[in-house]
């Protein structure tokens, strides 16, 4: 079973198995983080064609006798002030990955760091206060590689502003981790409350005790 140390205590922590030793899938991986960066876009880029740009009613001189090349309207593409030929429109970028296919690249995800003992457990309840200092001591500690993710939940504010003004370090609630996040990060340092939070998520818990209150 595989086992995560235990940063501020003596000692590990047991990983659930089926959450974090699940067997590494690449193409899962690439298909949930480019849906969670796509998802990130805002796709409100938009230009106006010929068509939409205001004025070039008027063809600006005859068509023979003058030596110029034909114009049939000011707001041709090749004209300053004119409409854009294949330009940006507004758009959705929203890609559909399964409920299945994202639990289980979360768990590709978490068992790769399991796998390379790049994921510690931190004793949120040791930061009474903000403490950066507290924090980079704890870092130190376990000497885990940066990028480093921390993943805490919702109530432990202390640490999470603890270890948010720490270089290298990003810091989110664990129902916001996604399979993006753990993939750009070297190492992983989630709370005991983060963890079962991410376990719960890997194994669909959350769902099922949704049914069941409904």
């Amino acid at each position: 079973m595989a086992r995560a140390p235990y940063v501020g205590k003596q000692g590990g922590v047991d990983l659930d198995a089926e959450t974090f030793e699940a067997r590494f899938n690449e193409a899962l991986i690439h298909e949930c983080v480019r849906a969670e960066r796509n998802a990130t876009r805002r796709g409100t880029a938009s230009t106006r064609t010929r068509g939409e740009v205001r004025g070039g009613g008027a063809k600006p001189w005859r068509q023979k006798g003058t030596g110029r090349a034909r114009a049939g309207s000011i707001r041709s593409p090749l004209w300053t002030g004119g409409g854009i030929a294949f330009g940006p429109s507004p758009r959705g970028y929203t890609l559909k990955v399964n409920r299945k296919a994202r639990r289980a690249a979360l768990r590709s995800a978490l068992s790769l760091h399991a796998a390379r003992g790049s994921i510690a457990v931190l004793d949120a309840g040791a930061f009474e206060s903000p403490s950066t200092k507290q924090a980079a001591a704890a870092l130190a500690e376990w000497g885990g590689n940066r990028p480093t993710l921390v993943a805490l939940a919702d109530e432990e504010v202390a640490a999470a502003k603890s270890f948010r003004n720490l270089a290298g370090v990003s810091v989110l609630p664990a129902d916001a981790v996604g399979v993006a996040d753990l993939v750009a990060a070297a190492a992983v340092l989630v709370s005991a409350a983060a963890l079962d939070a991410l376990t719960a998520r890997g194994r669909g818990r959350r769902r099922e005790t949704t049914e069941e209150a409904a």
